[in-house]
């Protein structure tokens, strides 16, 4: 019987907290990560024919190499299309994170928890457990959030895994610039939960500018390729905080706008040859069907 599954997974926005949620710092101190799955997908389609033979193809809303965790929903999309009946989110994005640490990855489980389960996460990473904590965002700083926040990608391309493997290699030289930004970027997932609970903008900006100087105390070249544009911008004001997406480094980044700003800042990344991501809030997660004939 010829079969056909069909796969969405959303990518994701990672407020606060990446790189915590790698190993060995899970092991060593336990990592904490705020996130949020957008409306931008990677799809599955997964056919089997009547004679049992397999054919597998993807679509993407957007670049692979755009810091929102494509590669870990793609993988999440495969694995539910190849292997997910009757598992859950949660299991799928194990075997996803498992995959990816067999390819020589030394990512994080972040990526695949927020594609396999969607919406707003505080999530907490202790040796090779996760654990979802309560986290629901007030309505209004949810409408505030996305009024303010732009999402640009930089036509910069990176590669996650170079970089990851060059600060976990200082890291393990017990680097104290590492370990201390990665102590910074922990506390900060906590303080952008608290705030988004309680719609304390202040807080939410005061974390992200401290997410930022914390990339920039690990490495400066991971916060360079974004200099150019929002430092202006940042000193006339118009943006009031920014993050490189992901492990930074090119890809996407998210600025928070000022009051009315949000134009000015747009047409400064266009003008640079930044793509502006039409985004929204994804709170359904992974979503697979099956139909037989």
């Amino acid at each position: 019987m010829a079969k056909e599954i069909k796969v969405r997974a959303p990518v994701r926005v990672d407020l606060a907290g990446g790189w915590t949620d790698c190993a060995p710092f899970t092991n060593d101190k336990g990592g904490e990560v705020v996130n949020f799955a957008i409306n931008q997908y990677i799809e599955a389609n997964m056919k089997i024919d009547d004679e049992g033979r397999l054919s597998v193809a993807y679509s993407s809303d957007c670049p692979v190499s755009s810091g929102l965790g494509t590669s870990a929903a793609m993988n999440v999309a495969f694995l539910s299309a190849i292997a997910g009946e009757g598992r859950s989110d949660v299991e799928i994005a194990e075997l996803a994170y498992r995959f990816e640490e067999l390819l020589g990855n030394r990512g994080g489980r972040q990526d695949q928890w927020a594609a396999a389960g969607g919406g707003f996460q505080h999530l907490m990473f202790y040796g090779d457990n996760v654990e979802r904590l309560p986290f629901e965002p007030a309505p209004s700083a949810l409408r505030w959030l996305k009024k303010h926040l732009i999402l640009a990608y930089t036509n910069v391309t990176h590669n996650s895994g170079e970089l990851h493997n060059s600060i976990w290699q200082r890291y393990d030289e017990e680097d104290e610039e590492v370990h201390s930004a990665l102590m910074t970027l922990r506390e900060m997932a906590r303080q952008v939960a608290g705030a988004l609970n309680s719609d304390r903008r202040n807080d939410l900006i005061d974390a992200i500018r401290q997410v930022s100087a914390a990339i920039e105390k690990m490495s400066p070249e991971l916060n360079a390729p974004y200099r150019e544009v929002v430092d202006p911008l940042t000193e006339a004001k118009s943006i009031l905080a920014w993050k490189g997406m992901g492990a930074a480094a090119g890809g996407t980044i998210g600025i928070i706008s000022n009051h009315d700003k949000q134009k000015e800042i747009i047409a400064a990344c266009e003008s640079a040859g930044w793509t502006i991501l039409d985004w929204d809030y994804d709170s359904e997660g992974l979503i697979r069907s099956e139909n037989n004939s």
